[in-house]
């Protein structure tokens, strides 16, 4: 059967957005939804989009898992020899998108990117399962790979090396915080009159809220 990709589309019907029904501090209500995500299982509600740019300007997206609000800062940690790292060390201007469909929401976020501290970065990787933290040392992440075998016999090999010790944080690898200047909160609504609603941080670092058109 051939599926007619234009005609695909849902109304939006659960919810509106109010600005009387926010919270002065997007951080809070950032909360407030992830929280509602979490009630209402949404699969993966940690699960988002972060864009970066290249040195040659071009666009790169890809998903990544937040793994914490700290200080007000978006954290979330990766390879930084990977692509994301490199662009991130060339440009830190970078965003976050989450799409919660369950709930009929979207959030987005934009601001710059700095690393988290060495300190912070140990403490999480020793949280993370020991085959999280082999494969953080098998993979030369994003550089070509011959094959999948090549990459499944350096995490066996690192396996035998460790199997009798604690695995050190390889020290290219750590956290990132993204420092919002703007966020934005989308509710779906019918007949595509969606509810926007976003914050800016101004020069003294305070919040206006103002409403977009859909």
């Amino acid at each position: 059967m051939k599926t007619n990709i234009a005609a695909l589309r849902q109304e939006y019907l659960l919810a509106s957005l109010n600005e009387n029904d926010l919270h002065d501090n997007p951080i809070v209500q950032f909360k407030g939804w992830f929280q509602e995500a979490l009630n209402t299982f949404v699969d993966e509600p940690n699960a988002m989009t972060l864009s970066t740019v290249d040195e040659l300007h071009y666009p790169k997206s890809r998903i990544v898992l937040l793994k914490g609000i700290e200080e007000n800062h978006f954290v979330f940690y990766t390879n930084y020899h990977s692509s994301k790292g490199k662009q991130l060390t060339h440009n830190p201007n970078a965003s976050l998108t989450f799409l919660w469909k369950e709930l009929q929401r979207q959030i987005r976020i934009e601001g710059q990117v700095i690393k988290t501290s060495e300190e912070d970065s140990v403490n999480y990787f020793n949280t993370r399962p020991i085959e999280s933290q082999l494969s953080a040392w098998a993979s030369h992440q994003s550089e070509l790979l011959q094959n999948r075998e090549t990459l499944e016999a350096r995490f066996e090999a690192l396996k035998l090396q460790y199997q009798h010790m604690p695995i050190p944080k390889p020290p290219h690898w750590g956290g990132y915080a993204l420092i919002p200047s703007y966020i934005e909160f989308w509710q779906g609504r019918a007949s595509r009159l969606h509810d926007r609603i976003c914050y800016k941080k101004t020069a003294d670092t305070t919040w206006i809220i103002q409403r977009l058109n859909p």
